[in-house]
């Protein structure tokens, strides 16, 4: 019964030991962009991007917009990023094949499907690997 209660005991000091230990710190917006920039070089900004370059956005929570994957990614900085919450979805009204500089997007609950409000686009950073 001791031997029980000890094996419990022991197990149970590991658990409080480790679960602070593997606990991930969260990054802010600046850090997980800075992180996504790691290794590319900016180039000239651009007032619209094609929709080719516009798969695979990634919405950076209060910070910016991401588009495309590979060698050059863009990114956007919208005139109000506090705007930006992960907890939303953008929706774009596009009305040809390019999103442009001041074009509107709006921002919609993930849960509930509530309007939440608009962004306005800046110009597109083109981000190119280095290596």
């Amino acid at each position: 019964m001791n031997r029980i209660v000890l094996t419990i005991a022991a197990l149970a000091g590991i658990a409080t030991v480790t679960g602070p230990a593997v606990a991930k710190e969260r990054l802010t917006g600046e850090q997980q962009l800075e992180k996504m920039l790691e290794g590319r070089v900016a180039g000239k900004p651009q007032t619209c991007i094609s929709r080719f370059q516009q798969d695979n956005m990634k919405m950076i929570d209060g910070t910016a917009l991401v588009y495309g994957r590979g060698k050059t990614i863009w990114v956007n900085v919208p005139t109000n990023p506090d705007s930006l919450d992960d907890s939303d979805i953008l929706v774009t009204r596009q009305f040809g094949s390019q999103l442009c500089r001041m074009d509107m997007v709006h921002t919609v609950d993930r849960m509930n499907g509530f309007y939440t409000g608009n962004v306005f686009l800046s110009e597109f950073v083109p981000y190119t690997r280095t290596n």
